[in-house]
């Protein structure tokens, strides 16, 4: 039984041999069985020491024991559904051009799986997919189209913590236990019968917060939800409050996310830790399906939507036959990388377009050459962002121990650098301090993609959609916009409102002056 889990995967392989598919793939005899689970806003760090001490994961530390965790694994855009765009296509997230959580791959876009299906293997999907679109609303996207108007939006409801007192109660999120029954049913019951190989996807929501109250004060705020179950698999005096630099001294992007988060007020150190205490919790719930980047609190931020460890930094592990046992990678690896992966594991030829690399010859046990292992995959990873709470397009690139991050045009708004070695917490910007470094950083990014030219195609783009859906609802416009929940002060002064929106749609840019 071959096993791959990421932040979103796993892999179980049985070897079968392939119906009519020996000469497509790569002299391969047999083909494996392959399960891939995904998770959703899963630390990374906590597959790892010392971050797991916090937390009981039984499964994941099994997973360690016997195969290979990936240490620096990261999503390529950290929301949903770019993320998964660019795990099912292969691609950075500008090249799948989703750039935002309702914009993602067309329907019929050919993804790992359906190359799968195509060389013999038997499908399965179940659960939480979001790789074509994800969940949203109305204000969702307004916000993310209107992110660089002159205007400030209201902030959401403050981050809250619900409690089930029930010590026995275990199945805290029922739809992703019952989309996992569906999955081990369908093993046990259908794919054990096949003659041919499958591959069964498996989608989980948790360890992500729950959705904001429709209504009452804490209307748009998102809540950590568990049981004392699952409290009582998290050490709370292992829990670390994570530090804050002063509001005054953030980095003017951080501020845009930290206010529209609601997190600029005072939070006192119970209701930081309790937060924490109920994530940790809820990844418990989370490790207990496998058997199946939350920022909570740090940055003053939650959800994800940022380039910093908590949010952007994923799991990944593998397991199973020809995987290394007890094996720590330490190579930057990506989700792009998931789908040459997988078509590795199962002997299909790999496209030549992709932006990924598979990850088998880091893990594989038939890969004895180390110099050579570690020259397959490039020494950096590219993530990027460009939906809502953030007001400027985000690019991160990854290299050993530095974290370049650069915004928007790359002029208008000032990069980040952190050392992560002497800087694991990402406290100190040291982009002033080492100008070669940032130089030749963002030198090296502008290689592998021309930001300010995707910034400018992001700009006209959410420019272009808001016309739109402005257009769609006529005279009714001022009235709906001013009820979203984004703008409600737009009821107080409207023509203040209107006209930063009429500015910033009379605004020129063009993308090819870039």
């Amino acid at each position: 039984m071959l096993l791959l889990w990421v932040s979103l995967i796993a892999v179980s392989a049985l070897a079968v041999q392939a119906p009519g598919a020996g000469e497509q793939r790569r002299g391969a005899a047999k083909a494996p069985n392959v399960v891939l689970v995904v998770s959703d806003s899963f630390d990374g760090r906590l597959t790892f020491h010392p971050g797991s001490q916090v937390v009981k994961l039984p499964f994941i530390n099994f997973m360690k024991a016997r195969g290979t965790s990936f240490l620096n694994a990261y999503t390529n855009s950290p929301i949903c559904c770019p993320s998964r765009a660019a795990m099912w296509s292969g691609l950075f997230t500008h090249l799948t051009e989703s750039w935002n959580n309702f914009k993602g791959l067309d329907p019929n876009y050919t993804t790992w799986m359906d190359v799968m299906e195509r060389h013999g293997y038997r499908t399965q999907k179940f659960g939480k997919l979001d790789y074509t679109s994800g969940h949203h609303s109305i204000s969702n996207r307004v916000e993310a189209w209107t992110r660089d108007v002159a205007f400030l939006l209201r902030q959401e409801g403050r981050p809250m913590v619900n409690l089930i007192h029930n010590r026995t109660k275990v199945r805290v999120m029922e739809r992703d236990w019952q989309n996992t029954d569906k999955a081990i049913h369908w093993l046990r019951k259908e794919a054990i019968n096949y003659t041919e190989p499958f591959v069964l996807y498996l989608g989980l929501n948790l360890p992500h917060p729950y959705p904001s109250p429709s209504s009452g004060e804490n209307f748009g705020s998102s809540t950590f939800h568990t049981s004392l179950y699952w409290l009582g698999k998290v050490s709370r005096d292992a829990i670390k409050i994570p530090q804050w630099s002063p509001l005054s001294e953030m980095h003017p992007v951080d501020y845009y996310s930290s206010y529209t988060k609601n997190c600029t007020g005072r939070f006192t150190e119970k209701e930081i830790k309790n937060i924490r205490a109920f994530y940790y919790a809820m990844c418990a719930e989370t490790d207990a399906m496998l058997d199946h980047g939350e920022l909570a609190m740090e940055h003053r931020q939650f959800y994800k939507m940022s380039m910093y460890e908590a949010s952007a930094h994923v799991p990944l592990l593998m397991m199973g036959p020809g995987i290394k046992v007890d094996l720590q990678v330490s190579n930057v690896v990506s989700l792009v990388d998931i789908y040459p992966t997988m078509l590795d594991i199962a002997g299909i030829p790999l496209p030549q377009n992709l932006s990924g690399y598979s990850l088998l010859p880091l893990s594989s046990e038939t890969f004895k050459n180390e110099h050579k292992v570690k020259n397959l995959h490039p020494p950096w990873i590219l993530s990027e962002f460009h939906g809502c709470n953030v007001n400027a397009s985000t690019y991160m690139l990854r290299t050993n121990h530095w974290k370049y991050i650069a915004y928007s045009d790359g002029a208008s708004v000032l990069p980040q650098l952190f050392d992560l070695s002497s800087d694991p917490d990402e406290l100190t910007n040291v982009a002033v301090k080492f100008p070669e470094i940032t130089y030749s950083l963002d030198q090296k990014l502008r290689s592998i993609i021309n930001y300010p030219k995707v910034s400018a195609s992001v700009h006209q783009y959410n420019k272009e959609q808001f016309i739109k859906w402005k257009q769609s609802i006529g005279q009714n416009y001022s009235n709906i916009i001013a009820n979203l929940r984004w703008h409600q002060d737009w009821q107080k002064e409207p023509k203040k409102y209107e006209s930063a929106i009429d500015q910033w749609l009379k605004m020129h840019m063009n993308p090819r002056a870039v």
